[in-house]
């Protein structure tokens, strides 16, 4: 039997991802550390591709293998989370020009934001350059673009 970790579920266009808190996540205070909210983000987007149908895997698979980078993140932390809390990562893409993603990205904890994100990621080649995402990977998200 196979048993496959939660990658999340779609509410709408908005893609939740729930994530707890674990004592590792946390500093000596039980705070979670600032840097571990971008392990939650990317592990959002990551699941939300992963749910609409194009898999990292995949991408990098084919004839013309395509990744992607981080070309800019803004964080603006809101509240702080703790040690056993019970997160949700919301993440939506918004839209896409040439290589360029552009996703809206927050984590809550039941109805309260503890901060928020704003990203833009480039679909880039294995030699780190900028090129279109790969013929398809846009027609299937186009219907999820918020």
């Amino acid at each position: 039997m196979s048993i496959e970790p939660s990658a999340g579920f779609l509410e709408g266009r908005e893609h939740v991802l729930p994530v707890r808190v674990y004592y590792e996540d946390t500093d000596f205070t039980g705070v979670v550390y600032h840097g571990n909210y971008v392990r939650y983000f990317e592990r959002g987007r990551s699941d939300f591709l992963r749910i609409a149908g194009v898999r990292h895997a995949d991408l990098l698979d084919r004839p013309d293998p395509a990744a992607f980078a981080i070309v800019r993140m803004e964080i603006d932390f809101k509240r702080v989370a703790r040690i056993d809390d019970a997160l949700a990562v919301r993440t939506t893409y918004d839209s896409a020009r040439g290589p360029r993603l552009f996703i809206s990205q927050r984590i809550t904890r039941g109805e309260e934001l503890v901060c928020q994100a704003v990203v833009e990621a480039a679909c880039i080649d294995l030699q780190g350059r900028p090129r279109k995402p790969p013929p398809g990977m846009l027609d299937t998200l186009r219907p999820l673009f918020a």
